[in-house]
C-alpha cells in the first residue's frame, strides 16, 4: 500500500482534496471513482512512484516543531499499548488536523508495509527527524525496546520544543531593537549627517575630531555601504558552502570546541546531549553498545562526535565507560565521576539519569544567562552608537556659539 494525494471534484462541481491509500495510482481513481468522486490529479507521497514526490527523500517538507512533538507523543502512547507501528501510524494520520503531517504519516506506514522498519522509513526524512530521533528509534527497534524509547524521546522533543521557544521569544525583543536602531543610525549618517555637515563647513569652523570621524564615517556608508553589505553576504554564503564540505567542517567543529570563549558552551551543549541520550537509551534497557553508536549519533559538533564514538569503540574492546570518556578529554568532569560511580554501584541507568538532569540544568542556567545579557548589551551598544552622533553633532554647534559670543 502506498499513500495518495488526490485532488477531485464531486457530481456537483465541488471541490475536494485529501489522502487516499492504494496499492497504484490507477487503484487510487477507482476507490476515487467508487465514493463518486471524479479525480483531476492523484500523485504519489513517496519517491519511488511515478509523479512528483511530496516527501521525497531528503527533501522533506518541515511539518513544525509543535507537529512533531504531538505525532511522537501519539505514536509513543499507541506503540506503548502494543498497537502494530503500522496500525499507530495509520491512526496518527487519520487524527492529524494538518495535511503535512498525515501525508507523512502514511508515506512512513507505506514504507513500514514495504518490510522495512520505523527507523530506515525515518532516515528518508532527515529534515524532519533529526539525528537525535533517529539513532533513538534505530536503537529502540534493534533492542526491543521502541515502546519505551518512544516515550522518552516523546519527553525530549516535548522539553526541547519549550526550551527552543522560550530562547526565541527571549530574544525576539533585543532583535528587533538592534534592527531599528541600526536602520535608524544608517538613515542618519546617509541622510542628516551629510545636511548638518554644509552648515559647519559654509561659516568656515573648525570641526572636531569626533565631527570629523563621523563624516568621514557617513561618507564611506553613503559611497561604499552597498559594497560592504555585498561583500559580507558574500563571505557568509562562502562560509556556509565551506562548512558543508567534511575537511573544513571538522577544523571549524575542533576550532570550536577548544577556542576560549566558545569551548565551555559547546563542549556542555553537547556533553549534555550525549548524556541525554544515553540516560535515555539506558534506561530504556538499550544494550550499552548500541546505546553509545546512537548517543554519539547525536552529537552535533563533529570533533566530539568523533571522540565520542571513540568512546564506543574502548567500551566494546572492554575499557569502562567512566575511563574511555576520562581519555576522551571532551566531557565534564562531574559527567564522568557520575558515570564512574553508578558503574561502581551497577546503578549505571540512575547515574545517568541524575548526571543528565544536572548537565541539563547548568546548561539551562548557561542559556539564560546569556539571553539576559544581550538586551542590556543592545541597550549600551546602540545607546553609545547614539551618544556619539549626537555629540559628534552638538560639539561645532557649541565651538559657533562660542565664536559668536
Amino acid at each position: 500500500m502506498a499513500a495518495f494525494s488526490y485532488k477531485a471534484v464531486d457530481k456537483s462541481g465541488a471541490g475536494s482534496s485529501g489522502l487516499i491509500e492504494a496499492s497504484s495510482a490507477s487503484a487510487a481513481r477507482q476507490e476515487l471513482r467508487a465514493r463518486a468522486l471524479l479525480p483531476i490529479s492523484v500523485e504519489p507521497t513517496r519517491k519511488g512512484l511515478a509523479g512528483a514526490s511530496v516527501f521525497a527523500s531528503g527533501r522533506s517538507k518541515s511539518i513544525g516543531g509543535r507537529a512533531l512533538t504531538v505525532v511522537t507523543r501519539q505514536l509513543a502512547t499507541l506503540i506503548g499499548a502494543g498497537v502494530r507501528i503500522e496500525d499507530a501510524l495509520k491512526t496518527v494520520a487519520d487524527q492529524a488536523s494538518n495535511a503535512k503531517v498525515a501525508a507523512l504519516m502514511l508515506t512512513l506506514r507505506a514504507d513500514v508495509l514495504d518490510g522495512q522498519g520505523l527507523a530506515p522509513a525515518l532516515d528518508a526524512h532527515p529534515h524532519i527527524f533529526g539525528a537525535f530521533y533517529r539513532a533513538s528509534v534505530k536503537a529502540g527497534e534493534t533492542s526491543g525496546r521502541l515502546g519505551g524509547v518512544m516515550d522518552h524521546l516523546a519527553d525530549f522533543v516535548e522539553t526541547r520544543s519549550k526550551n527552543r521557544q522560550t530562547v526565541q521569544l527571549a530574544l525576539l525583543y533585543p532583535a528587533i531593537l538592534a534592527l531599528v536602531s541600526l536602520g535608524v543610525i544608517v538613515a542618519l549618517l546617509v541622510y542628516v549627517v551629510p545636511d548638518i555637515v554644509k552648515v559647519f563647513t559654509s561659516r568656515g569652523a573648525e570641526l572636531p575630531f569626533l565631527t570629523r570621524s563621523l563624516i568621514a564615517v557617513s561618507d564611506f556608508v553613503a559611497n561604499y555601504g552597498l559594497i560592504v553589505l555585498g561583500t559580507v553576504l558574500g563571505l557568509i554564503a562562502l562560509g556556509a558552502w565551506l562548512l558543508k564540505r567534511p575537511s573544513a567542517r571538522m577544523r571549524f567543529d575542533q576550532w570550536t570546541a577548544q577556542a576560549w570563549p566558545m569551548r565551555h558552551f559547546v563542549l556542555k551543549s553537547n556533553a549534555t546531549q550525549f548524556a541525554g541520550t544515553l540516560a535515555t537509551l539506558t534506561v530504556s534497557r538499550v544494550p550499552l553498545s548500541e546505546a553509545l553508536e546512537a548517543a554519539g549519533d547525536t552529537i552535533g559538533n563533529r570533533y566530539i562526535r568523533a571522540k565520542a564514538q571513540a568512546v564506543g569503540a574502548r567500551v566494546r574492546e572492554g575499557t569502562a565507560l567512566s575511563k574511555a570518556m576520562h581519555q576522551a578529554a571532551v566531557f565534564p568532569p562531574l559527567l564522568v565521576a557520575m558515570v564512574a560511580s553508578g558503574e561502581a554501584g551497577g546503578t549505571l541507568g540512575a547515574s545517568l539519569t541524575r548526571a543528565a538532569a544536572d548537565q541539563a540544568r547548568d546548561l539551562d542556567a548557561l542559556v539564560s544567562a546569556l539571553v539576559a545579557l544581550v538586551e542590556p548589551a543592545v541597550l549600551l551598544l546602540m545607546g553609545g552608537v547614539v551618544m556619539l552622533l549626537v555629540l559628534s553633532i552638538l560639539l561645532p554647534i557649541v565651538n559657533l556659539n562660542n565664536l559668536v559670543i
